[in-house]
């Protein structure tokens, strides 16, 4: 089956967190965390018009508190933060400040709370009814823990909108991660909490960071089958990635029944990806971004926060896909065939010295088998699946061979 246009919603009041201040969340110039790809992307979306929809709103945001922030990290965390922020100098080592994937950098607590307050702001929205869905591209760190930095992620964004909904009230929240890394901080904060499902389709960590997120990881003692995980193989190309998803993501939302999706979109799988190893394409994380649309629609009420995450090809990837995830939040999809207008092509070429594609899409074909034709034990991706289904269904009275 496919989906060649996102589904189209009614103009949805929809929040789009920006700042060009998010672009100081820098780890330096040979660092592949580039803030450039912030910048990029919001330039590609507002010369699609998606910034200029009449129910969308561009918004700004502030640096999160400390008692914001300590709402999912600790006190001591965050002082740690702040000390190494005034003077990088001083690493720590043990909380993950100063090393090689997080350097230490002067003013990384404003930064890093900027990126924390933009997926807050995104919360703050929803719970206040200003919106009903958002999305901050700058936001998705998913490897930040509770007491420690990790993987270019200092506070845990996705982890904040989570707790600030479920604050506010929300009884139940899904969060939906399809980086090519396991989103272990956000499952990690939320492993005992059976008010939160986390669901994580990754490349599997016997062969990429954090090497975490096995099929068994299923959650805490009071929240048993609350965390669900797919280990995909390396090269695991469009067909089967939505197979998998389909296969696994879709039932166990509706068993869940939440009242708000969270879901953090690193782009960090498309086969032109520097650091990592599986072979999608932007047409099929466009495909997962409205795969997504579509759940919180039918599950939700639309109430959907979508933020960024991974993603390393900074001009010709992250732009496109991000983009996209905004025009899919907006009800707005931009199809793949869109041209992408040549002034944002001429400002990469003269600013950054390289041509990128002339199309919003990279041609593929994204047509995926659907898991009722039945389970092949000699298919990798399909193992992968079935491991994650046996673990994980039973919890909530599905039928991991026919459900």
């Amino acid at each position: 089956m496919t989906l060649q246009s996102g589904p189209r919603s009614p103009a949805l009041p929809t929040t789009v967190v920006w700042d060009p201040a998010m672009t100081e969340y820098n780890f330096g110039p040979t660092h592949p965390m580039a803030p450039a790809r912030l910048e990029l992307t919001a330039r590609l979306a507002e010369s699609l018009g998606l910034f200029q929809l009449g129910h969308v709103t561009v918004a700004p945001c502030a640096p999160a508190s400390d008692d914001e922030l300590r709402t999912v990290h600790t006190a001591d965390y965050v002082e740690a933060v702040r000390r190494v922020s005034a003077d990088p100098m001083t690493p720590d080592a043990e909380r993950g400040l100063g090393t090689e994937d997080d350097p230490a950098f002067a003013g990384m607590h404003e930064a890093a709370a900027r990126l924390a307050g933009g997926s807050l702001t995104a919360a703050d929205a929803l719970l206040s009814g200003t919106a009903v869905r958002a999305v901050n591209f700058s936001g998705g760190m998913h490897h930040a823990a509770r007491d420690h930095a990790s993987g270019f992620c200092i506070y845990n964004d996705a982890a904040l909108a989570v707790q600030k909904l479920l604050d506010g009230g929300v009884a139940r929240v899904a969060y939906i991660d399809v980086d090519a890394h396991h989103g272990d901080g956000t499952q990690n904060i939320f492993w005992d909490d059976p008010r939160v499902l986390t669901l994580s389709l990754h490349e599997t960590g016997v062969m990429l960071f954090p090497g975490t997120g096995f099929a068994t990881e299923s959650g805490g003692p009071a929240a048993p089958g609350t965390a669900a995980n797919i280990a995909l193989p390396p090269w695991t190309e469009d067909s089967a990635w939505l197979r998998a998803f389909h296969a696994v993501v879709p039932q166990l939302v509706k068993a869940f029944a939440p009242e708000v999706i969270v879901s953090q979109h690193g782009c960090d799988s498309h086969r032109n990806d520097p650091l990592t190893h599986l072979n999608l394409t932007v047409d099929g994380q466009r495909e997962a971004a409205a795969a997504v649309a579509g759940l919180a629609a039918r599950y939700c009420d639309n109430r959907w926060i979508a933020t960024g995450g991974g993603g390393y090809d900074i001009t010709g990837v992250v732009p496109r896909a991000w983009s996209h995830l905004i025009g899919i939040v907006a009800g707005q999809a931009v199809p793949v065939t869109t041209r992408i207008p040549e002034d944002w092509r001429s400002y990469v070429k003269d600013t950054y010295g390289m041509w990128t594609p002339d199309s919003m899409g990279d041609g593929a074909d994204i047509w995926w088998r659907s898991w009722e034709v039945g389970y092949d034990p000699n298919d990798e991706v399909d193992r992968a699946v079935m491991a994650t289904r046996k673990e994980v269904f039973p919890h909530h009275g599905l039928d991991p061979w026919f459900d």
